[in-house]
């Protein structure tokens, strides 16, 4: 077995990841532009170029074809956070990752984090990308457990270290939500293209939300 995992078909687990994000790609643009309702999953499948069978492989439902580009509007933040040095705090280590990434190849592509915005939109209406959205938050529940067990020293499962990274999703989650609505609304979006103040403001609500346990550096 090579580094690249095989699934069942022998497709790699990398070559099935990029075809799910393709899929989700154009089932996403669909849902937004017609409506969850009035696309099948026929149609996500036209518009992919396979065929329908092969669009059910890969999801259960078409409402869970939306799940991969959702995931994207989390993608860039958990890929800094990973990466979070013990010395440094998070205002600084998030201002200076997350500038990097935008004068850099970033994790995820702008129009893919604009997608996912929109989907986060329409979950406030559609109960099945609402289900998408929150797997997409739990997953990063879980990621964060880890991130902040590593900095507390203690086990990611640990009762307190749970409750901060529960804390610190929810943050993720909410700010996420805010921003694509003011996106979407088409409002004054300079508080958010400072990517600065946009770092501050984040790890200023994350040290809130953990009461203070979150965002300095650690010995």
């Amino acid at each position: 077995m090579t580094t690249q995992e095989r699934s069942g078909g022998g497709m790699s687990e990398k070559r099935r990841a990029r075809l799910r994000l393709e899929i989700s790609r154009e089932a996403a643009r669909l849902f937004w532009e017609q409506g969850v309702a009035a696309t099948s999953g026929d149609q996500i499948a036209e518009a992919v170029g396979l065929s329908t069978r092969t669009i059910w492989r890969h999801f259960r439902s078409k409402e869970s074809c939306a799940e991969p580009i959702v995931m994207q509007g989390v993608v860039t933040l958990m890929t800094v956070l990973r990466s979070w040095p013990r010395h440094s705090s998070l205002e600084d280590h998030l201002a200076t990752e997350l500038v990097r990434f935008r004068h850099e190849a970033p994790p995820v592509d702008l129009a893919d984090e604009m997608l996912a915005m929109k989907m986060i939109r329409l979950a406030d209406t559609e109960p099945a990308l609402r289900t998408a959205w929150l797997m997409a938050c739990d997953q990063t529940e879980r990621e964060m457990c880890v991130i902040i067990g590593d900095r507390l020293e203690r086990p990611s499962g640990d009762l307190e270290v749970r409750m901060h990274a529960a804390a610190s999703a929810a943050v993720v989650r909410v700010l996420d939500e805010h921003i694509g609505t003011a996106i979407l609304a088409g409002d004054d979006l300079a508080e958010f293209t400072d990517v600065t103040a946009l770092s501050r403001r984040l790890a200023h609500a994350i040290r809130t939300a953990t009461g203070g346990v979150v965002g300095d550096p650690v010995d």
